[in-house]
């Protein structure tokens, strides 16, 4: 499916040079990372997307040496939301350096490297994201302005057929309902494809939903709604009563994270 057809995007002189001068700068210093977004996405869907976003993937434990790295290359660097995200700019661009997503679920681990795809970007070879991991984290951004959920049909599309679902299945754990609601639409979107999901893992995920079906509700208030959309469920939270699942995760994200992150929606960062 993947095709060059007007690949790479068109990006001003600057900014490609300036892309170049990080991936180089990191690949000179062995710095482990992976090349994720647009670029990745075209790798695993032949997708042409017109972009100037450049982002990479890293460990947490990795970021602050890869952020020294860059900056001794005289790169600036911020650590934007200590919970997922910090930044390389210069004049003329920047690039992300995710090591978690926004809701605090897709925490970037050594399996995101151990099954990482092999690719080109700017003609240099590089590791990009792992489909799984991305249908993991793309799946829960539902924002108003920004829904991630056609990246997630494009991925099952190109790559179900090759998918580690036994790998994707564990990565959405407790949240599996998020998973099962993308590939219920996945068969509406596609009727024709809808055998690409494999029946055991329709199976599985319709059989937890049974289970639930016949057991007992939370006896906690908790809103779960937070983690598709960190603006959509400010009332639950503020107006309603319900807890903020972001604070009863495993990872759970702090009260200061949390108010970070949500102060930011007015800027849309």
């Amino acid at each position: 499916m993947p095709s060059d057809k007007q690949w790479p995007p068109q990006l001003e002189e600057p900014v490609r040079l300036f892309f170049l001068h990080v991936l180089r700068t990191l690949e000179e210093a062995d710095a482990p990372f992976l090349v994720g977004g647009a670029y990745a996405l075209h790798h695993h869907t032949g997708i042409v997307r017109n972009t100037k976003d450049f982002d990479l993937f890293v460990r947490r434990e990795d970021y602050d040496s890869i952020t020294s790295i860059l900056n001794a290359s005289g790169c600036d660097t911020q650590l934007t939301y200590p919970h997922w995200l910090g930044k390389v700019t210069s004049a003329n661009a920047l690039v992300d350096v995710i090591f978690s997503s926004g809701n605090g679920i897709s925490v970037v681990d050594d399996e995101w490297f151990r099954y990482a795809a092999t690719g080109h970007v700017f003609d240099r070879p590089v590791k990009l994201c792992p489909p799984e991991e991305m249908i993991w984290s793309k799946a829960f951004v539902t924002e108003r302005e920004r829904y991630d959920g056609a990246d997630v049909m494009h991925l099952l599309l190109a790559c179900a057929r090759t998918l580690d679902w036994d790998r994707l299945l564990r990565r959405f754990g407790e949240h599996w309902r998020v998973l099962l609601s993308h590939l219920c639409l996945f068969g509406f979107i596609y009727p024709s494809e809808r055998n690409r999901i494999p029946e055991w893992a329709m199976t599985a995920l319709m059989g937890r939903l049974e289970e639930e079906i016949h057991s007992p509700p939370s006896s906690r208030r908790i809103c779960q709604g937070t983690l598709v959309s960190r603006e959509q469920y400010l009332p639950d939270l503020e107006q309603w009563g319900f807890e903020d699942a972001r604070l009863t995760m495993p990872n759970a994200m702090t009260q200061d994270e949390i108010a970070e992150w949500t102060q930011a929606i007015n800027r849309k960062g």
